[in-house]
């Protein structure tokens, strides 16, 4: 049996005029979420990551602690949805606030919500239908990749995250907003992979966060 796991970035640089950075915290998660894997001997047989700068610079600070000599490979397909896109059409246009990070939570939660009920006729954005299949395709894609017994590691978002086990549940719909909400940054989900399909294992890992770590605890 494969396995397959999924590893939130590490925190952004929210509020800031290029959320698309990690912090400092956020390189610090990177490089612990990367000692992680390396104590749990995971296999880093195939490694991809998305587009965005946040996903790519988690990957390759972690993959530094656990496997140095990994190829990334890089997909699109594992980008998160436009948070931009969704606020402008469903929230307002609301920009992230660092002085107000509840306020936004609670604003971006709404609007996602909406995104997902208006379905393919969605405004202004990727609509969720599109969304929701794009990343479906790409974890397909990787899980038909795996050899026997081989695993990957893949660097991507809270809301892919979220959406992928809401699918492999069967209520991607329901889980999107909750699963986002609780998603620690540079934890890891596992999927199994093997003749009977694939299978969510578990989800937002976070115990390398435990004790002497538990103040690089985030969630933005």
């Amino acid at each position: 049996m494969g396995a397959i796991f999924l590893v939130r970035h590490g925190q952004a640089s929210f509020g800031t005029a290029d959320y698309d950075r990690l912090s400092d915290l956020g390189r610090r998660q990177a490089r612990l979420v990367g000692a992680e894997l390396a104590r749990r001997n995971v296999r880093v047989d195939h490694a991809w990551c998305g587009s965005l700068s946040r996903q790519r610079a988690t990957a390759e600070l972690a993959l530094a602690e656990c496997a140095p000599g990994a190829v990334l490979k890089e997909d699109a397909r594992w980008d998160e949805y436009s948070d931009a896109g969704v606020l402008g059409a469903y929230g307002g246009g609301r920009h992230q606030d660092a002085s107000d990070p509840r306020g936004f939570q609670q604003v971006l939660e709404s609007a996602l919500t909406a995104w997902v009920a208006a379905g393919e006729s969605g405004a202004g954005t990727e609509s969720w239908p599109a969304f929701r299949a794009r990343v479906g395709a790409a974890l397909t894609d990787v899980a038909a990749s795996l050899g026997k017994g081989e695993q990957a590691v893949v660097f991507t978002s809270g809301g892919v995250i979220a959406t992928l086990c809401g699918l492999l549940l069967g209520t991607p719909e329901t889980h999107l907003v909750p699963y986002s909400r609780v998603a620690v940054n540079a934890g890891i989900t596992k999927v199994a992979t093997g003749r009977g399909g694939t299978t969510l294992i578990s989800f937002n890992e976070h115990g390398h966060f435990d004790g002497p770590a538990a103040d690089l605890v985030s969630y933005r």
